[in-house]
């Protein structure tokens, strides 16, 4: 890992990391593309066949889907058959020539492969090696894990949808890109006490334990259960487990999404009561009296009546559409937000603004949306560069950087070893 001097943003914070990707899907791309925004040197290995998601959800033939481009952008590809000798001894000088690899196959995928932890620190003892895995050891290793298994067995369902309904998947990722998010930090991690020990380490992020620590509230109110019901929530009857509370936010400030006009399947707005917010609240939906009336002026009055509450709010935002409801509570200070649609994301020229919605050109598909870095470094702006099709940058790899020749290339595509 090389540090450069340089103006601010001509050098990124990762400029000099090399990361050898051998990831797919979701959770393992999601991160390595984070750590390509932060300016590292992304190589992505991939059978000769491609990561399956270029073929997957596709919306125009032949051509790769955005589940592979929104996930893949800023990285170099190259193809590799990492079950033929050849494969295994370039793939030993990648390892060899990184500072990080990132992989996210079955339990024990790698090791079989002949590239156990053991070996990997024999090749490159500086190298931070993260897996991204279903479950930690135990009985669920080897269950095979996807986006709602680890919502499922995380602690995210059983508490996302209302009462009387079943347990929910939510929208956000948070099984996968939740996880690789978790793994970055740990890769961070890893290399920044690399600058002291000189030495690289194993980094391990299991699914399910990355969206448990995205539950932790949950488990909070789990122990909070064991002194009474808890008064925040909606829910008339609490057994001996944290129900599903609908849109109740889950902390000291009650919040709910309420209606507004014209009664779309997103028309409506959250809001959330502080108790300095009461008194403009109920002026603005036409009972002023609720202010100074002992049964609602305080937080602990209106607790136990909180859908009482909301209903009252209800019945005056919707008669107003969202963006109506949102500018009149904004200019009374109280928190509030407009549930935004898909649509109205991709559109919002704010989001355009701040980096987070961009247009990126594809050789192939042509220009395509996608999300852009949450991540806001002063000096080391994020330039989005399109993912790589398949195999792109393979004469750059194994000829400009291992000194392959074109013949052995050539024949290596012949052998079906890239």
């Amino acid at each position: 890992m090389t540090k450069e001097a340089g103006a601010p943003g001509s050098v990124k914070a990762l400029s000099g990391v090399r990361v050898l990707d051998m990831t797919h899907v979701q959770s393992g791309p999601s991160a390595t593309q984070l750590l390509g925004w932060l300016g590292a040197d992304v190589v992505k290995v991939e059978a000769p066949t491609g990561d399956i998601t270029r073929g997957q959800l596709r919306d125009l033939p032949d051509v790769d889907s955005l589940y592979f481009t929104m996930l893949n952008c800023n990285k170099r590809s190259i193809t590799l058959n990492t079950k033929t000798p050849r494969g295994k001894e370039l793939l030993t000088e990648l390892i060899r020539r990184s500072d990080v690899m990132v992989e996210n196959f079955g339990p024990g995928a790698v090791d079989r492969m002949g590239f156990t932890w053991e070996r990997i620190r024999e090749i490159n003892p500086r190298l931070v090696y993260a897996s991204i895995k279903g479950f930690g050891e135990g009985p669920y290793t080897n269950f095979k894990a996807y986006e709602v298994v680890a919502q499922a067995m995380g602690g995210s369902m059983a508490t996302t949808g209302f009462e009387d309904g079943p347990p929910l998947a939510t929208g956000a990722q948070i099984g996968d890109s939740g996880t690789g998010v978790h793994a970055v930090a740990g890769i961070l991690a890893a290399l920044y006490q690399r600058e002291t020990t000189g030495r690289g380490q194993r980094v391990q992020v299991a699914m399910q334990h990355a969206v448990l620590n995205l539950c932790r509230v949950k488990l909070r109110d789990q122990q909070r259960l064991a002194h009474g019901p808890l008064a925040e929530y909606p829910n008339e009857d609490f057994g001996d487990e944290v129900p599903r509370s609908g849109n109740a936010s889950g902390g000291g400030q009650p919040g709910w999404a309420v209606k507004c006009a014209p009664g779309g399947p997103n028309d409506y707005v959250y809001v959330i009561v502080q108790p300095v917010g009461w008194q403009p609240v109920t002026e603005l939906i036409g009972r002023p009296e609720l202010a100074t009336d002992p049964e609602w002026s305080t937080p602990q009055a209106r607790l136990p009546k909180l859908g009482k509450m909301f209903q009252l709010i209800e019945e005056w935002s919707s008669t107003l559409p969202k963006w109506q409801v949102l500018e009149r509570l904004n200019a009374h200070n109280i928190p509030c937000g407009p549930i935004l649609s898909t649509k109205e994301i991709i559109e919002d020229a704010s989001l355009a603004a701040n980096g987070m919605v961009v247009e990126v050109e594809h050789p192939e598909r042509g220009r395509f949306t996608t999300v852009g870095s949450p991540l806001k470094l002063s000096d080391s702006p994020v330039d989005m560069v399109t993912s790589p099709l398949l195999g792109e940058h393979n004469a750059e790899v194994y000829i400009g950087e291992l000194s392959l020749g074109e013949e052995e290339l050539s024949l290596m595509k012949t052998n079906g070893v890239i």
